[in-house]
């Protein structure tokens, strides 16, 4: 008779459903994390990815990552860097030499 009374408080207990949906949202968490991973885009991998949007159509773009340096380059010729977007000027010139070794010479 005792283990009956034992049984039936455990059927009432309401912390045994909020248990299980802790469970289902580590599920869920679980999922999203290997969502992220496995985009070609992750900012946590170090791979070389280019990536084809809209492609043959008029709007196409081409986003290549190399690290953590991304460029997108556009159908009507332009072409944008997304880590900054920093502009800069010219510093000098590289000459490649015919060893193969490159010369740079400052302005």
């Amino acid at each position: 008779m005792r283990s009956r009374l034992r049984d039936d408080a455990e059927a009432d207990d309401p912390l045994l459903s909020v248990i299980n949906l802790i469970d289902v949202f580590l599920v869920l968490i679980a999922a999203l994390l290997l969502t992220v991973a496995s985009n070609p885009l992750n900012p946590y991998s170090h791979d070389k990815i280019t990536v084809i949007r809209h492609a043959g159509q008029p709007d196409m773009e081409i986003i290549t990552r190399d690290g953590q340096k991304i460029e997108r380059f556009r159908a009507d010729g332009s072409s944008e860097s997304l880590n900054g977007g920093n502009k800069g000027i010219r510093a000098g010139t590289a000459y490649r030499m015919n060893d193969g070794s490159l010369v740079f010479v400052p302005e």
